[in-house]
């Protein structure tokens, strides 16, 4: 199956909150993937990063996570950039003992700086982060997300040019924060499509054979997203994306992000699968 779907995060109805536990029920509800919620901070051991990734390895479970919410490289602190920098390493660090393909991340809020200035910004940091990770022959992909709100940085194009500059980078395409960053766009078989076409143009088959893709309901206003929602409240037309997806034959993770996690993420692969 060219994508494997899952829940960002232990699924619901999982009998606690171990990150064991999540992989099994994966597993139990025939999904494909789990990404492990780090944003509140790296909480996992070498040790536990073990017996996870053997667990996943086992069940032939995929896995990925998503690193803490406090990283901006682009802030007006440079003791905050270093901070970032090194949740971003420490993040790699235990990714790579779970045997995790790949690191998703926010990478910077824009403040008061131009588009270019926060991209280069951005660009340099990254580079010096990549450096340690080569040091330690560090492969596990880093994955600047398209982010919801027009303060972050993170429009696709951002995600692309990081992912054309700085090697071991790939964009996570959240469907979900691009349709309300701009404001309720973004929401058609044909706009999906040019999101990929032009994320395929741009990083060719090392994007297209492994993408990593954030799909839930979303509400948005003016100043972008507000919150997340189960799929049947949310405007997204997510059957039209996965068409789109499924059209381009895409490979990789899609992770659902609904506040029902694993409810929404059987609907999404059903669909998928119906496709033929």
């Amino acid at each position: 199956m060219p994508l494997l779907f899952g829940t960002a995060g232990v699924p619901l109805s999982a009998p606690n909150s171990s990150s064991e536990s999540g992989v099994h029920r994966i597993r139990e509800l025939n999904l494909g993937a789990l990404e492990l919620e780090f944003v509140q901070g790296v909480r996992m051991g070498a040790e536990k990063a073990r017996v996870v990734g053997a667990v996943a390895l086992e069940q032939g479970v995929a896995l990925s996570c998503h690193g803490p919410y406090w990283i901006n490289l682009n802030s007006r602190e440079a003791e905050k950039i270093k901070a970032s920098r090194e949740r971003l390493i420490h993040t790699a660090r235990i990714a790579k003992i779970l045997g995790v393909r790949s690191v998703v991340f926010h990478p910077a809020f824009n403040h008061d700086s131009r588009p270019q200035e926060v991209l280069e910004r951005v660009t340099a940091e990254l580079m010096q982060v990549r450096e340690v990770l080569a040091a330690e022959d560090n492969e596990v992909i880093l994955r600047p997300e398209t982010t919801g709100k027009p303060s972050q940085f993170g429009t696709l194009e951002e995600t692309i040019e990081l992912a054309l500059r700085v090697p071991g980078v790939l964009p996570c395409i959240d469907f979900s924060h691009l349709h309300a960053r701009t404001n309720g766009r973004l929401n058609s078989f044909d706009e999906f499509c040019r999101v990929l076409e032009q994320t395929a143009e741009g990083l060719g088959d090392r994007w297209v054979k492994n993408v990593h893709f954030h799909i839930s309901g979303i509400e948005y206003g003016l100043k972008g997203e507000k919150r997340h929602l189960i799929l049947a409240d949310s405007d997204l037309r997510w059957q039209e994306l996965l068409q789109a997806a499924h059209s381009f034959g895409v490979e990789g993770l899609a992770i659902c992000e609904s506040p029902n996690l694993e409810e929404d993420a059987l609907i999404l692969q059903a669909a998928y699968q119906a496709l033929g």
